[in-house]
């Protein structure tokens, strides 16, 4: 007898990562079982140097605006920026009903939710150590207390009808906490005994040996640093790492010297901290920035964010000597107490080179001794695996070799390899009690955020902006009549441009490219609407304009530059420029139809790259263009462009040379790389 599908179909949990996954940072990720949806973390991340103008980075949440009636609720581990980051602005485009997640880790969302006006938007719920929790009809989590470099941290065991899964978020083990908070073993091998059914385990150190030394081991290291500054001594390190803030608080107790604290998330980041009891330091400790100059060099430590090389961030503006309150001195020693995170390596160096240029000595790297990760080792991976010994594995948090790298002490642990995976963010785990297997990913992404955390940053505007950083941009202005005539030398600008062609090359190029399209285009883009002139489509001309000449400038420069295109309407009747382009050879390539060479009348068909007799430009239907268009309504008036001969005049005298013309805006070069964009000089004509 032959059994169906139907019938032997089994419940399947749905996990499916939307962040955190091949990267490091912009953590998200969804639990799916029925009609229940629950969110755990939504962070950012941070751009990267091609995203020119983008501030935060989040990942693509199309997924969920389309199933937000069935999120249940959110689970937050930490309150780490690249896991909480992103909730404030994910909840302007859909409700969560619920946060569950540690007291300081709330505290920090609630300012930026405010800051949002979308606090109205959730409830938050703060949770304990061992508390369950339930979400929808299928999910029962319950949180494990685990030490992280951030204080009041989860793990998660997450109960679903398929069976337990361990949710590490960020961990390591470190057996001397710094506030006294241990790592609950006890509950993980509780969990491990009952049985596991999957791990999904933070990857982020999978590649180096042993166990990651405990946060107290930087202590001695910078105590010494500290006592032995003659001067001033200013530290960075990540706001958020409360233990490390706490510790260079006591340092500092201890070496007499006052605090003044520099950056708006180390200023909020500590009120929070010492406000929930995680941070103990007495007031008069604290001098506020503005009066730190009152106190002497050898009695001051500045403590301040910047350890990323971030450009807006406290420590980048006092290198660049841009901070109101704080300029280098030579007797100045600078502590990194931080790593670069992948990505912005380049950023810490630059940061680090000009402040030893500005005479300070500067304490960093790993040799030093002054910082050590949040994230476990090999070793604290391995113990992990041990405690719980899940039946299937999937490595999470970190890039593509960490992943594997931790597959692989899966694998060593005891995990066959058909029970582990190696996912992207989109990809969709499917789990059984008996069965994990991948299925079609949910669509995922990207979301760029510019300065104001509002405005997105789509794929169009960041290319824009990275043709404008690599090649520059050309603005080309034009007076076009309403009859379908230039009524004067266009004016082609370059900004950014790095080109052999000269200004007068520029220039005939630019007619030749008006030219055809208001010979060969022109009644597709008009009208006739029964007035006095017709209805002309300007876009469509400016389009067409620079879709020519950027294919002309790839073509002949090999450079792509953004070309901005802006249309003067003239009245019909304005008198018409006759330009130049006829009056020099044209070296373009004669193209080829589907009858073999053919060139059209009247200057048709001369432009290389497939235009026919009938003046269609197959090559241009087949290439987007990577332009923006604007368009320019002002309407010419007759005595702002050259005074020409009448049209009917023109038709019968022979063209004289250009160095005769009477018009002076004729002979001098159209290619302007001073003037600002778009902005034409006034000539006066002959006739004036």
């Amino acid at each position: 007898m032959t059994v169906t599908t139907a019938q032997t179909k089994q419940p399947t949990l749905r996990v499916i990562p939307l962040g955190g996954l091949h990267e490091i940072g912009k953590n998200t990720c969804v639990f799916e079982y029925g009609d229940d949806l629950m969110l755990v973390d939504a962070g950012l991340a941070f751009p990267s140097d091609g995203m020119h103008g983008v501030n935060v980075v989040l990942p693509d949440t199309s997924f969920l605006r389309e199933n937000q009636n069935r999120i249940r609720g959110m689970i937050v581990t930490h309150g780490h920026e690249d896991h909480i980051g992103g909730i404030a602005h994910h909840l302007k485009h859909f409700n969560i009903p619920v946060i569950y997640g540690p007291r300081l880790a709330l505290s920090m969302l609630t300012g930026k939710m405010d800051e949002a006006g979308v606090a109205d938007r959730t409830t938050l719920q703060t949770v304990g150590p061992r508390d369950v929790v339930k979400l929808g009809q299928h999910f029962s989590v319950e949180f494990i207390r685990n030490t992280h470099s951030m204080a009041d941290s989860f793990s998660l065991a997450i109960s679903t009808p398929v069976g337990t899964i361990i949710f590490t978020g960020d961990f390591k083990f470190d057996h001397t906490p710094v506030d006294g908070e241990h790592f609950d073993l006890a509950r993980l091998a509780h969990h491990g005994d009952k049985g596991v059914l999957c791990l999904f385990s933070d990857s982020t150190n999978a590649e180096v040996p042993g166990f990651c030394p405990p946060e107290r081991s930087v202590f001695s290291n910078l105590d010494r640093h500290i006592a032995e500054s003659e001067g001033r001594v200013i530290v960075t390190t990540f706001a958020s790492s409360i233990h490390r803030v706490s510790m260079i608080l006591e340092l500092a107790l201890k070496n007499g010297r006052k605090v003044g604290l520099l950056g708006r998330s180390m200023l909020n980041v500590i009120a929070k901290a010492r406000e929930l009891g995680y941070m103990r330091a007495p007031d008069e400790l604290f001098v506020p920035i503005k009066q730190i100059n009152n106190v002497s060099d050898r009695e001051t430590l500045l403590l301040m964010t910047g350890s990323q090389g971030e450009p807006l961030a406290a420590l980048s503006r006092i290198s660049r000597g841009e901070h109101p309150q704080v300029r280098v001195k030579s007797s100045d020693t600078i502590i990194f107490s931080a790593s670069p995170i992948p990505g912005n390596t380049i950023s810490v160096v630059n940061t680090i080179d000009r402040l030893m240029m500005l005479g300070a000595k500067v304490v960093y790297g790993k040799g030093e001794g002054i910082h050590v990760s949040g994230h476990g080792f090999q070793e604290d991976q391995k113990l992990m695996l041990a405690l719980t010994r899940p039946k299937f594995f999937v490595p999470v948090h970190g890039e593509h070799r960490m992943l594997v790298r931790h597959a692989r002490t899966g694998h060593s642990m005891g995990v066959p390899e058909d029970n582990t995976l190696i996912i992207d963010n989109g990809d969709v785990v499917e789990l059984t009690a008996d069965s994990i297997t991948k299925s079609d990913p949910v669509k995922a992404g990207i979301e760029l955020l510019d300065q104001s955390r509002n405005g997105i940053v789509d794929a169009r505007v960041l290319k824009e902006r990275q043709q404008l950083a690599v090649d520059g941009i050309v603005t080309i202005l034009a007076a076009i009549s309403t009859d379908g005539a230039m009524a004067a030398p266009p004016r082609v600008n370059l900004r950014g441009v790095v080109t052999t062609a000269d200004a007068r090359k520029m220039s005939l190029w630019t007619e030749r490219e008006i030219k055809w399209v208001l010979e060969n285009r022109w009644k597709q883009l008009t009208r006739n609407t029964g007035g006095a002139a017709p209805e002309v489509d300007w876009m469509g001309v400016q389009r067409e304009v620079e879709v020519g000449l950027s294919r002309r400038m790839r073509r002949e420069l090999q450079v792509e530059p953004l070309i901005l295109c802006l249309v003067q309407p003239a009245p019909a009747g304005t008198p018409v420029y006759k330009g130049r382009a006829d009056s020099e050879p044209d070296d373009r390539p004669a193209p080829r139809g589907r009858g073999g060479r053919q060139v059209g009348g009247n200057g048709a068909g001369r432009h290389g790259g497939g235009r026919d007799g009938g003046g269609r430009d197959r090559s241009r239907e087949a290439t987007p263009a990577r332009v923006i268009t604007t368009t320019r309504s002002a309407a010419v008036e007759a005595k702002s462009a050259p005074v020409k001969e009448p049209v009917a005049a023109a038709s019968k005298a022979p063209a004289p040379a250009p160095a005769k013309e009477p018009a002076p805006a004729a002979a001098a070069p159209s290619v302007d790389q001073d003037m600002p964009a778009g902005r034409t000089r006034r000539r006066r004509s002959a006739a004036a």
